[in-house]
């Protein structure tokens, strides 16, 4: 019984000593160390599998992974505000757009989005394009489930970051294959009324 107790307070510390070494690292560099794709992939779909399990319906799960993805928008926000001192809090629609475009994507991707556009119907509607997500690459969506969208997810990361830089939008994802491109997916963004009305005023010079 020593020898166990021994044993689990080596291990306890072992525990210990990584969770100070995890602790004590700066929030303003960047981690070298980065989380594998098959291992995001597992706990992404694991994380649709736990909503699917709370909710009465498709429509209640992508509400569900866009609170989700809400959250981490949120996080993600302050930790780029921290980090890039390059960077201010963007309050302006197109420089918050590009800002997501860009610099946030970067952050999360390793890579820019594909394209940013505007609506040639709505003038408070712009698209940000994703031609390959890499939160879809592994996520197989049954038939019976074929109107729902894994980026719900993504959705919510935009919609919070719009949000921080005060340009408040209703966010949505849209998956749009095209051919080589099957995980295509648009995210597409309603600014409120009340942001359109300020970019007249500023543009205005009001």
């Amino acid at each position: 019984m020593a020898t166990q107790a021994g044993n689990l307070l080596k291990l306890d510390t072992r525990a210990s000593k990584r969770s100070n070494m995890l602790l004590e690292q700066s929030t303003a560099k960047p981690r070298r160390d980065k989380v594998g794709l098959g291992s995001f992939a597992f706990l992404f779909a694991e994380i649709i599998r736990y909503s699917q399990n709370r909710v009465l319906g498709i429509q209640d799960l992508e509400a569900k992974m866009n609170e989700i993805g809400k959250r981490v928008g949120v996080r993600v926000f302050e930790l780029l505000m921290w980090r890039e001192k390059s960077v201010h809090r963007e309050t302006r629609v197109l420089q918050t757009l590009v800002f997501i475009n860009t610099v946030v994507w970067r952050a999360l991707f390793e890579k820019q989005a594909d394209s940013l556009g505007r609506s040639t119907e709505n003038d408070d509607e712009y698209m940000i394009t994703d031609n390959e997500p890499v939160v879809l690459k592994y996520i197989s969506v049954p038939k019976e489930m074929s109107s729902f969208s894994p980026g719900a997810f993504l959705a919510g990361i935009v919609e919070a970051i719009a949000e921080g830089c005060q340009c408040p939008a209703r966010v949505t994802s849209h998956l749009v294959p095209a051919e080589g491109m099957p995980l295509k997916t648009v995210i597409l963004l309603k600014f409120d009324k009340e942001v359109m009305e300020r970019e007249k005023r500023l543009e205005s010079g009001k």
